[in-house]
């Protein structure tokens, strides 16, 4: 991606992308914008940009991963300031958006938590939201401000199909009923079947799953939106194995690695754990299976598409033609 210093756009990142933010900004060949943000002994969050944004541009990158509330606060205390300092636009950028997952009422009397985060995003000041792979895609109508959601599956489409897996010896499986769409998107770059693990209903502790479609003597990945505790692909990498899958391969666009997700890792026969840098992972619960592909120049190439106003489009796709 060549250079693009612009006068008129900064970039700044808080706590939880940090990593992320200096490589997107290296992909755009510019500087991290100067902010300081410190807490008080008592959890207040305190935070001064230290450079002028009036009349600017500008895009905030902070995942709202772990710790989660302290990371969403800080996110709109930032907005907060640039709004009262005369930012001229505010885009934020969420590699990874925490309560999404709570989308609907699931049962009587719960809340609409991604709704109301995103109500909370909105009233603090952003014009804009660029975020990676939403857990639901419905979720950019909970917003009444313009949201661009970056897919991840071109990242690792890419990635697997250079390692040479692709045809007909591959599975794409979905280790639940819920992501069926993500494991025919990546099935449909790598030219490969695809196949879905259920389970009973009241089979809580995942120990009787089946496979709908063929896995025996193939190459299997397994395909999700995030890696939270590992127990979904502890157990869909079992079922696969029980039903003959030749070798099992996973990827997932988040790697939250909470609880003991790196002591199952570690213990499951999948080959390699394929994740995106969305959210950075403590060295300590980083498995031996897992291997990292960057997100940095899907975002940079969607900011700068963003300020010039160039069609998103060409971000959905992995053109092999290309390689």
């Amino acid at each position: 991606m060549e250079m693009w210093e612009n006068e008129n756009v900064v970039i700044f990142s808080l706590s939880s992308s940090r990593k992320l933010a200096q490589k997107i900004v290296d992909e755009l060949g510019m500087h991290l914008g100067k902010s300081e943000n410190r807490q008080f002994s008592d959890g207040e969050i305190q935070i001064n940009i230290e450079e002028s944004v009036r009349g600017r541009e500008v895009y905030l990158i902070q995942a709202t991963n772990y710790p989660v509330n302290d990371n969403l606060v800080e996110l709109l205390i930032m907005i907060d300031a640039l709004r009262r300092a005369s930012a001229d636009k505010i885009n934020v950028v969420l590699p990874y958006f925490g309560y999404a997952r709570q989308d609907r009422t699931a049962s009587p009397r719960e809340p609409i938590t991604a709704k109301l985060v995103s109500d909370m995003i909105t009233e603090a000041g952003a014009d804009r939201v660029l975020v990676l792979d939403l857990h639901t895609v419905q979720v950019q109508g909970f917003f009444d401000i313009p949201v661009d959601n970056l897919f991840t599956i071109p990242l690792f489409a890419e990635y697997f199909d250079k390692k040479g897996l692709h045809g007909d010896d591959v599975v794409c499986v979905s280790p639940k009923n819920s992501g069926v769409k993500r494991a025919r998107s990546l099935a449909e770059y790598l030219g490969a079947p695809m196949a879905i693990i259920d389970y009973e209903e009241d089979d809580k502790a995942r120990e009787h799953g089946y496979v709908i479609g063929d896995v025996k003597g193939k190459t299997c990945i397994l395909v999700d939106d995030m890696l939270n505790t590992g127990v979904t692909f502890y157990a869909g990498a079992d079922v696969l194995e029980k039903a003959g899958a030749k070798e099992v391969y996973a990827c997932a666009s988040h790697a939250l690695m909470s609880a003991n997700a790196k002591e199952l890792m570690d213990l499951t026969i999948i080959k390699e754990i394929v994740v995106t840098d969305s959210v950075a992972i403590p060295e300590e619960r980083v498995p031996n299976n897992l291997k990292t592909v960057t997100a940095s120049k899907l975002i940079a190439e969607a900011i700068r598409r963003i300020h010039e106003n160039k069609p998103m489009s060409p971000l959905f796709m992995y053109d092999k033609k290309e390689d």
